[in-house]
């Protein structure tokens, strides 16, 4: 008996950013007003960011994610009840327990699927898709809903300059699907704890009250220098498991985090400056929802089509990274 291979493709992208829009200009000016010194020239130069989107009070991530979704069902043109498995990769839940996916299952209506949430901060995009991928591939699920979505707004301390014009809120998501064709060929994830302090938000709640710091730390150059060894190793080795060279890529999405370490992990790849997607200057550091929110905008506008290889490259705090290789 000959048994057929099963892989995962990605049927549909989607995304939904929030409709508040804050430019540089528009923080600084917010900033100004509780004497924080910042200006459009400082943070562009620094991180390439342009503006972010914030949510308005009572809008959570899963009500982001449940948008993202049903875009990304829509371009896959499946129902929400043909959804087998939904995970939702956030640093930002909506509470406690349940989990964000469980939420976002109830506001699609339907239920009986597994749902649960990733939490592996930048990264967890890249780490839900390759679980995803892994119950796809041994057949624990046929059509998966995978999600990122942050409102990172609330865990952003409006004193420090150098993290909170860093972040905003917004979801992607896919639909991904059983396939006798390749699509999801290589994953690499890592992590180590070690350097858990350099991203962190060192708090928790405890007896009723909060335990600790519940704003976002980051040392910004620690976070720099290892990321951009990280990401090209792990982009090295899921192409070495391929058997391709950098030069087959098509396209590099890494996370939208700081252009400079993004432009840093291509030039290492020589991968030219035309084939990184960038969205960063439009939505700033979105955490787990920045790498599908550029996978959309690219595949919305055209740029990936049948036939390309993709490579999305996350990382962040834990510290964790990874790198996902696609054939579309």
């Amino acid at each position: 008996m000959t048994v057929t291979a099963r892989h995962t493709r990605i049927a549909g992208t989607g995304s939904a950013l929030p409709p508040r829009r804050l430019s540089n200009a528009d923080l600084v000016r917010q900033l100004a007003a509780d004497g924080i010194e910042t200006s459009d020239e400082w943070i562009v130069e620094r991180t390439g960011i342009r503006a972010r989107h914030f949510v308005d009070a009572g809008v959570n991530a899963s009500d982001l994610a449940v948008q993202a979704a049903r875009h990304a069902l829509e371009a896959a043109g499946c129902a929400a009840e043909d959804i087998d498995l939904i995970i939702v990769a956030t640093s930002t839940p909506d509470m406690v327990f349940p989990s964000t996916a469980a939420i976002v299952q109830r506001k699609l209506g339907v239920q009986g699927c597994p749902v649960f949430d990733v939490q592996a901060v930048c990264s967890g995009f890249v780490y839900a898709l390759t679980v995803a991928d892994a119950m796809i591939r041994t057949g624990s699920a046929d059509t998966a809903l995978v999600i990122g979505a942050e409102v990172f707004s609330r865990i952003l301390d409006f004193k420090d300059r150098g993290t909170c014009v860093l972040f905003g809120d917004g979801a992607g998501a896919v639909v991904l699907r059983a396939s006798d064709t390749p699509g999801i060929v290589a994953t690499d994830l890592h992590a180590d704890g070690r350097h858990v302090d350099i991203l962190c938000v060192p708090g928790t709640v405890s007896g009723g009250q909060i335990l600790g710091d519940p704003l976002l730390r980051m040392d910004g150059q620690a976070v720099f220098k290892l990321a951009v060894g990280v990401l090209e190793s792990s982009a090295r080795t899921v192409l070495e498991r391929t058997g391709r060279r950098p030069d087959q890529v098509d396209w590099l999405i890494p996370h939208q985090a700081n252009i400079r370490i993004m432009q840093a992990t291509a030039r290492k790849l020589k991968l030219p400056p035309e084939r990184l997607v960038v969205t960063v200057d439009a939505h700033g550091n979105t955490s787990a929802a920045s790498i599908p929110l550029a996978l959309d905008v690219a595949v919305r506008d055209g740029r990936i089509r049948e036939g390309h290889t993709v490579l999305l490259q996350g990382v962040g705090g834990g510290f964790t990274w990874g790198s996902v290789l696609i054939d579309f």
